[in-house]
């Protein structure tokens, strides 16, 4: 440590939490560095980040993602059209015309920030083939730049 100066460095982790990982995936961004773009297409995972390098085609998000989006969606859309229904009594028509839709487009809206956080997920505990990054990361240390002047 340079004392001179009130510089250092200092070793520190290059682990990334597991809300942090998986917010990244939430907002489509590649897990480990948060800049690079995860999917390619609407629900096809690029096969490494085109920021960092990190390989991301191990992900089987499968049909999790689908299965938590049918199930916030439902919770949303039942009681509303239950209440809509107990207090107005609209004719069948129009829920279908208004609820359809609704639930269409909500599911669509969720489907993509779903799969990213699932795969966030599967990155950060090292699931289905991201055990060596795992591994990688947990092992491999970080310089940082501590300034100590202040304390």
């Amino acid at each position: 440590m340079d004392r001179r100066k009130g510089r250092g460095v200092v070793m520190a982790t290059n682990s990334v939490s597991l809300a942090k990982a998986m917010w990244r995936g939430f907002r489509g961004k590649c897990p480990n560095c948060g800049e690079g773009h995860l999917f390619g297409r609407f629900l096809k995972v690029t096969d490494t980040c085109d920021h960092c390098g990190e390989e991301l085609f191990h992900q089987r998000a499968d049909d999790l993602p689908a299965y938590l989006v049918i199930v916030v969606v439902g919770h949303l859309v039942v009681p509303a059209i239950l209440a809509v229904e107990t207090a107005y009594a609209p004719a069948v028509w129009l829920q279908l015309a208004v609820w359809l839709p609704m639930t269409l487009f909500a599911s669509l809206a969720l489907l993509q920030p779903t799969k990213g956080g699932i795969v966030g997920l599967q990155w950060q505990i090292g699931m289905h083939g991201f055990e060596a990054s795992k591994l990688r990361r947990e092992l491999a240390p970080v310089l940082v730049k501590v300034d100590t002047r202040a304390a």
